[in-house]
C-alpha cells in the first residue's frame, strides 16, 4: 500500500512595518483573495494573481486585487528561503497609468532591506 502524500508545512508569514493592519484595512473580498495567495506561497505555489515586481529580481511578487473599480496591492518575497515576507499592501489611487508610484516602490525596497536584514539576524 502506497503511503499518503504529505503536504509541505506552510511557511511562516512574516509582516512587515505596517503591512498587516493595511491589509485588515482592505474590504473583506480583497482581504480574501490577498490571503489566499499569501497562503500559497506559504506552501511554495502561485496564485494566479501573483506577478513579479519589476526592478526588485526574483522572488518578489505582487498581488493585485480588483474591487468595485478599486485596485489593491500586496507585496511579499519568497526570496529567503525558510519564510514569506510581506512588504507592503496598498491601494492604488493613481487613475492614470499602470505603474506603481515611486513612493511606494521606495517603501518596498526599504523593507525588503529590512527583511533580509532580519532574516539574516534569525539564521545566525
Amino acid at each position: 500500500m502506497k503511503p499518503p502524500e504529505t503536504k509541505p508545512l506552510p511557511k511562516p508569514l512574516v509582516w512587515i512595518g505596517d503591512s498587516l493592519e493595511r491589509v485588515r484595512s482592505f474590504p473583506p473580498a480583497v482581504r480574501e483573495e490577498i490571503g489566499f495567495a499569501l497562503y500559497q506561497a506559504q506552501i511554495g505555489d502561485k496564485h494566479i494573481s501573483a506577478k513579479p515586481l519589476t526592478g526588485f529580481g526574483p522572488g518578489v511578487l505582487e498581488v493585485i486585487s480588483d474591487h468595485r473599480g478599486n485596485t489593491f496591492r500586496a507585496v511579499y518575497t519568497v526570496r529567503l528561503a525558510s519564510k514569506v515576507y510581506v512588504l507592503h499592501a496598498f491601494q492604488k489611487k493613481s487613475k492614470s497609468g499602470i505603474a506603481t508610484p515611486k513612493t511606494e516602490m521606495d517603501l518596498v525596497k526599504q523593507r525588503l532591506r529590512r527583511a533580509i536584514e532580519l532574516h539574516a539576524a534569525q539564521e545566525n
